[in-house]
């Protein structure tokens, strides 16, 4: 098993592993856009892939694929940019790969993982930059976005744990290591 800090550092990449992530970023940018759920309540399955990529390659090159995808997709909605929004994907990144990367995807690891995400990421600073672009009162945002990740937490944490420890998906993954 490696240390944390025998995981902060950038793997070199092979011309296969270039490919891989320019596929991870582009069906991670089209399941960011295939949402559901209310007004109030998005879910996706663009968090996967990022988890995916990070278990894969890393909390410093999913942070750069989580940049790039952010930008990318923003620019491709049309909506308006927020480098705090690009700043929460990098950080969601980079937690999914100190947890993930070079480890067995445990349900200690999963759950952690996205606790830290849901309550730092998602609940705090993602409602701090929202606050901060609208000029909403943050605690009338705050209130709203405990329930959204109260719901869409524990539906996240089971998704992930499938998508990582899913035969298909190991498969792939020896192929492209070898």
């Amino acid at each position: 098993m490696k240390s944390i800090t025998q995981s902060l550092h950038f793997r070199k990449l092979r011309t296969l592993d270039i490919v891989v992530l320019g596929v991870l970023l582009a069906v991670g940018l089209v399941l960011n856009q295939l949402t559901f759920g209310t007004q109030f309540i998005q879910f996706g399955f663009g968090f996967a892939v990022m988890a995916l990529t990070s278990a894969w390659y890393g909390p410093w090159w999913s942070a750069a694929i989580a940049m790039i995808a952010d930008i990318i997709g923003t620019l491709l909605t049309g909506g308006g940019y927020s480098p705090g929004f690009t700043l929460s994907a990098i950080l969601s990144a980079i937690i999914y790969g100190l947890f993930l990367y070079q480890h067995q995807a445990t349900w200690t690891r999963v759950i952690l993982s996205q606790l830290i995400i849901s309550t730092i990421v998602s609940t705090i600073l993602n409602t701090w930059w929202l606050n901060i672009m609208y000029k909403t009162p943050f605690m009338a945002l705050l209130s709203t976005r405990i329930i959204k990740e109260i719901i869409t937490t524990p539906i996240q944490i089971i998704v992930l744990y499938i998508v990582l420890n899913a035969p298909a998906i190991k498969k792939i993954y020896k192929q492209i290591t070898n």
